[in-house]
């Protein structure tokens, strides 16, 4: 990923901020051309952009037509931070997500992702039902909304953004000041 060659190039460390991207979706999740219905958007054209990005940059992406809540998935990530395996669930999470089209609002899903991350299944349930890292996610949503994020990828450095997906050289000049 760019983000892990600029830490290795710049020795940058990264802080993960997660955003509520469409937390209206309900957990069963719901078909894209759903999502964006009576809007002036083009779902194929989005779909197309994301291969194309993602193609680029050799990252599994499946033709999906379903949207699924990450709310529970981003909570889990908080907990996997505290627990020294953010990057392990965040890129479980995604692999299932993105490469497989599992719903990552589900119970058996999540715990699937957090064991195969080096986590306790077991804790699942119970870290999601207490609501141990709600708070967490709510401070991200709302430092997202000071912020004014509107997309993702969402890249913050100093006063400077870069909204998107970039190349590796549009990195450099964020961290680099050029």
């Amino acid at each position: 990923m760019r983000t892990d060659r600029l830490q290795r190039d710049f020795g940058v460390e990264l802080r993960w901020t997660v955003f509520p991207l469409h937390p209206e979706i309900p957990e069963e999740g719901m078909e894209l051309g759903d999502l964006f219905r009576g809007r002036n958007f083009d779902v194929g054209a989005m779909l197309q952009r994301l291969a194309v990005v993602a193609g680029e940059v050799g990252l599994p992406l499946m033709a999906r037509t379903r949207i699924h809540n990450s709310r529970r998935a981003q909570e889990l990530g908080k907990w996997a931070e505290a627990m020294d395996k953010g990057d392990q669930f965040r890129r479980g999470t995604y692999h299932a997500y993105f490469a497989e089209g599992r719903n990552i609002a589900l119970l058996p899903e999540l715990e699937a992702i957090a064991e195969a991350a080096g986590l306790p299944k077991n804790e699942v349930y119970d870290i999601l039902a207490q609501g141990l890292f709600a708070a967490a996610v709510d401070a991200d949503w709302a430092r997202a909304a000071a912020l004014a994020v509107t997309a993702v990828p969402f890249h913050l450095f100093g006063e400077k953004t870069l909204v998107g997906f970039h190349p590796y050289e549009d990195f450099v000049k964020l961290v680099a000041g050029d």
